[in-house]
């Protein structure tokens, strides 16, 4: 059985004296796709923030590929391969898209033409400061910065929050093409449950900080009652990307 490219195990966390995961764990296989669906405050973020080592850690252990890395510091999690692209973006206001994406350049498959093929408004874009972009547009840079840096895994947090429809669209339609064509891993939160579940392969489900889901994306996206029982949302209207 090969070996797991991500694997949390009894996973304990959450901030000073508060705990927010218990007993979370999972693996991710090499190019592997996950959503991670839940109401609001049920500890999706906190996920992201444990694997990136940024939670008051109790119990547990993340491996990667085979190593603990679970009292490891969070800049060198991201230089083993781990990116994340968190709900605020956190571009550089003051710098032009170019520079945005080239201060971030690692070696790799994912350079400056081939994020910004993924990504034709970023080049049309390229010499307008950070501040001058919409919301639309500075998601698309965030992601693209974080692809930059050549991942083997990225944590996409709430990517299409407040976004407009057909944004929205346009989002999930490169996030699958990324997904389907780079080899690169994803972890995805999303309250768009039914795009969360098109543009991944598995699929687990948070309540209170444990999980109480965990199966195919393709077979809770079919079935309406069980989304709506863990989510929920029913799914009335499937977006396609």
């Amino acid at each position: 059985m090969a070996e797991p490219l991500l694997a949390m195990r009894e996973i304990r966390a959450g901030y000073g004296d508060s705990v927010v995961l218990d007993n979370v764990g999972f693996e991710l296989p090499e190019n592997g796709s996950l959503a991670v669906l839940g109401r609001n405050g049920v500890g999706k973020s906190t996920l992201f923030l444990t694997i990136m080592g940024y939670t008051t850690f109790r119990r547990g252990t993340i491996i990667w590929r085979g190593r603990d890395i679970t009292r490891l510091a969070p800049h060198r999690r991201a230089l083993l391969g781990i990116g994340w692209v968190a709900q605020e973006r956190e571009i550089f206001p003051s710098l032009t898209v170019e520079e945005n994406l080239v201060v971030a350049a690692r070696p790799g498959p994912w350079d400056l033409a081939r994020v910004t093929e993924l990504f034709p408004r970023l080049a049309e874009r390229r010499r307008n400061m950070g501040n001058q972009l919409s919301g639309g547009e500075q998601q698309m840079l965030a992601i693209a910065r974080a692809l930059m840096t050549n991942p083997a895994l990225l944590l996409l947090d709430e990517p299409l929050e407040g976004l407009a429809p057909v944004i929205v669209e346009e989002l999930a339609a490169a996030i699958r093409r990324m997904v389907e064509q780079s080899g690169t891993a994803i972890i995805l939160t999303e309250q768009h449950a039914e795009i969360a579940l098109s543009l991944t392969r598995d699929v687990l489900v948070l309540e209170r900080g444990t999980i109480v889901y965990h199966g195919q994306s393709a077979a809770m996206l079919a079935d309406a009652a069980v989304l709506d029982q863990y989510i929920g949302l029913r799914l009335t209207d499937r977006v396609k990307a």
